[in-house]
């Protein structure tokens, strides 16, 4: 009887292995469809990732991915120049082959050139080979990172079924980190995606904490419930996970445009057909390479035989009670800083360092076996070890001629500290206004701001505000404005303005400074948007938010020729940067690189507005623009772009309204990426003060505006709301129809305080145009 029942329990186990295997393979096929026409480039990652390291790659034709012509060696005793040169003189022996076979050639060929013309089609066309050219490229292989990867990927894989379960997301998806960074904690790019989900800060401030203090996206239990958001976002705005995917590389927008120029979301077609200026080999490759990483996740053992996959990590997390010193905390709970740093990725080196204190109400992690007496051990911490507050920011304002290593000289602190405390590299950019973090042991005075008014000598105005640009009911102030001008322009009294913003002296503001408006909860959104209906300065985004330190270690997958360089260039840290690398400061000439860095679709990534000039030369007009901006970015009259769209003096122009544009002067990428910066900049500003706590959607009743739903209900900001509902005509919105909004808690506020009525704005009419 044991017997039989031994062997009935075999049988079902075996049959409920092979019911959950085509369960699995089902559920795969459907959510992460193969289509026959991307298995080649299937087939190509999985040999990237499986049969060739770091020290080798492929030579290979980039859109028949088949076609590899070879696979060579990068020998680690040369230079990374010399490695190079034999790279590209590799690439170079394929094209002139090819090239040659494109001029007809096909007899009296030697055997390498008969072996290249045989891996294309019988009969492939003298045009096709021509064509085949310019698509010669190297690929690095990852092997060796990847099985890196699989071996790390046991310490988080749990955490990240889970946080994928709570969202009701497929589990398939914890195969992205392997595409993203190999699953390293420490990874960044050369663009500044940090940690084992690479987010971008623009992205990542959406849901986490983003700062000199606490940096998020590095920590890995952190960044997963970001990206799960994040995909969860993609997802419920293109609607098929193929989409959502290469939108965590292409952009939300990006896969929306692809979407409505091929009439489809048909992933093959899209890869085949897509064609954009930013939709390149990474985002046509990044479906197929996370197919790829699936497939070997998901069979380690058949790729990499006798892999050991590391347990599950054993930690736990303690809630700090107060602010303290790492060094406090390190002994208190008895482990050496060292493990305590590594446990803890997001603090950054401004706390190891010493300039600033572990917050209060961070969310500590510590083993196991610690965490039972944690509490206790914190608690018996002495109260002259506790401090009540963070220490405060002493900061300098840059002036015209400043470089990072003069404000050094000048507070007598170190340029590494001074970097440390701002997580600058050696090659970001600070520009004029920007404000500077100085290490807790600098001596002297911080520069004064930039007056506008008056020279005067008074009292500087807080260097942050508690109110960030492009929240409801607020102003910026531009080049020329004075209290007066825009207590005019936004019709309220002038006493009334400085009284709602606690400004003593009206000629002391600042350009780039917000002011809250008061009284405007009667005012329409039109009568805010023709107010702010004039031309403001381009955008200058410091390149500090957009790239982080240089440190190499970023396991991306998919690296282009142009990335050969740095593919084959060997590790260096933040510490290995020479030291007079300091950051110089951001003047007109540098506003093309910097806007070029920012106009990268990955840089808004989650944004799903559409910032894009179409082929007729035409934008749709997105929250936070007025016709004065784009006259600005286009050098411009305003008048210019009135008479090209038939527009009234004083009349506002709508979100959703489409525009003709003249690029007489300006062409049409530079504007995009002028567009593109500004847009950034505001948004970081606005998730300097607030984060994305959740989402809750509601259904429409008989009379509600949306307008007032988001002032004064949900407390969010016009140009939020219409990234989380793209599609909707935020003028007409029919009853039942279901809206979603964000729901958002200033930052630092404790995770309870997540609740509309929690935001600290006092939401009112919008300037949203």
């Amino acid at each position: 009887m044991n017997r039989a029942r031994r062997t009935f329990a075999a049988v079902f186990a075996a049959v409920a292995g092979l019911l959950l295997g085509a369960a699995t393979t089902y559920a795969q096929e459907n959510l992460f469809p193969r289509p026959a026409e991307l298995e080649p480039q299937v087939q190509f990652w999985t040999r990237v990732y499986t049969e060739v390291d770091t020290h080798s790659g492929f030579i290979h034709d980039d859109l028949r991915m088949d076609v590899v012509y070879q696979t060579i060696k990068v020998q680690d005793d040369l230079s990374p120049r010399e490695r190079r040169r034999r790279v590209e003189r590799s690439i170079q022996t394929y094209r002139d082959i090819v090239a040659k076979l494109g001029t007809g050639a096909r007899q009296n060929l030697n055997a390498e050139e008969q072996r290249v013309l045989a891996m294309f089609p019988d009969g492939v066309s003298n045009a096709e080979l021509k064509a085949a050219v310019e698509r010669v490229r190297f690929q690095l292989g990852q092997a060796d990172r990847f099985r890196a990867g699989l071996i790390r990927s046991g310490t988080w894989k749990p955490y990240i079924y889970e946080a994928l379960d709570k969202q009701g997301l497929p589990r398939e998806l914890a195969a992205l980190p392997h595409v993203e960074s190999s699953f390293d904690p420490t990874a960044y790019s050369k663009v500044g995606a940090a940690g084992m989900w690479q987010f971008m800060r623009s992205t990542g401030v959406r849901y986490m904490r983003i700062d000199h203090i606490v940096d998020e996206r590095r920590d890995p239990f952190l960044a997963t419930d970001g990206a799960v958001r994040l995909l969860a976002e993609n997802y419920s705005n293109v609607e098929t996970w193929p989409l959502a995917l290469t939108a965590y590389n292409h952009g939300v927008a990006g896969m929306r445009r692809a979407v409505l120029q091929q009439n489809t979301t048909d992933i093959a077609t899209i890869v085949r057909k897509y064609q954009s200026r930013s939709f390149q080999f990474a985002s046509r490759n990044f479906y197929t390479a996370f197919l790829a990483a699936l497939e070997v996740d998901t069979h380690p053992e058949k790729y990499f035989p006798g892999i050991k996959i590391s347990e599950p990590s054993n930690t736990d997390v303690v809630v700090v009670p107060d602010f303290m010193t790492t060094e406090t905390l390190a002994d208190a709970l008895n482990l050496r800083e060292g493990t305590l740093r590594e446990l803890n990725p997001a603090l950054t080196d401004s706390v190891w360092g010493g300039d600033k204190l572990v917050p209060k109400g961070f969310k500590l992690r510590v083993p196991h076996e610690t965490f039972a007496v944690a509490e206790d051990l914190l608690a018996a911490i002495d109260e002259k070890e506790r401090f009540a507050q963070q220490r405060q920011d002493q900061q300098h304002r840059v002036r015209r001629g400043d470089t990072l290593s003069q404000i050094a000289t000048e507070y007598h602190v170190s340029l590494a500290a001074l970097m440390r405390v701002n997580g600058l590299g050696a090659k970001d950019m600070i520009r004029v206004g920007q404000l500077i973090n100085l290490p807790v042991d600098a001596q002297g005075s911080a520069a004064a701001p930039t007056l506008l008014a008056s020279d005067e000598p008074e009292a500087q105005p807080p260097v942050s505000s508690v109110v960030p640009a492009g929240a409801p009911g607020t102003y910026t102030v531009r080049s020329g404005d004075s209290i007066a001008k825009i207590a005019k322009r936004l019709g309220v009294a002038p006493d009334d303005l400085l009284a709602a913003n606690s400004i003593k002296n009206g000629n002391l503001i600042v350009v780039g400074q917000t002011l809250r408006v008061p009284g405007n909860d009667g005012l329409e959104p039109a009568a805010v948007l023709a107010a702010n209906d004039t031309p403001a300065a381009v955008a200058i985004t410091p390149a500090a938010a957009v790239l982080a330190p240089t440190a190499a270690g970023a396991a991306a997958s998919v690296i282009g020729s142009d990335e050969l360089e740095a593919a084959l260039a060997p590790a260096v840290s933040p510490e290995d940067e020479p030291a007079d690398a300091s950051s110089e400061l951001a003047d007109e000439a540098d506003v093309s690189a910097i806007n070029a860095l920012a106009s990268t679709q990955v840089e808004l990534a989650a944004d799903p507005s559409d910032y894009s000039v179409t082929a007729a030369n035409q934008i749709q007009v997105q929250a936070l623009e007025t016709l004065g901006h784009y006259a600005d970015w286009l050098e411009l009259p305003t008048q210019r772009l009135r008479d090209l769209n038939g527009i009234k003096y004083r009349e506002a122009v709508e979100i959703g309204q489409m525009l003709k544009l003249d690029f007489s002067r300006i062409d049409a990428p530079t504007f995009e990426q002028r567009r593109v910066a500004y847009q950034q900049q505001r948004q970081n500003e606005f998730f300097m003060a607030f984060q994305i706590a959740d989402t809750e959607n509601h259904v429409i009743k008989p009379g509600e505006s949306l307008w007032l739903l988001a002032e004064r209900t949900y407390k969010v900001p016009v140009w939020l709301l219409r990234q989380y509902n793209p599609d909707l005509n935020l003028d007409r919105v029919n009853p039942g129809t279901v809206v979603k909004f964000p729901r958002l808690r200033a930052i630092n506020a404790p995770p309870e305080a997540a609740t509309p009525a929690a935001t600290p704005v006092q939401t009112v009419a919008e300037s949203a145009n």
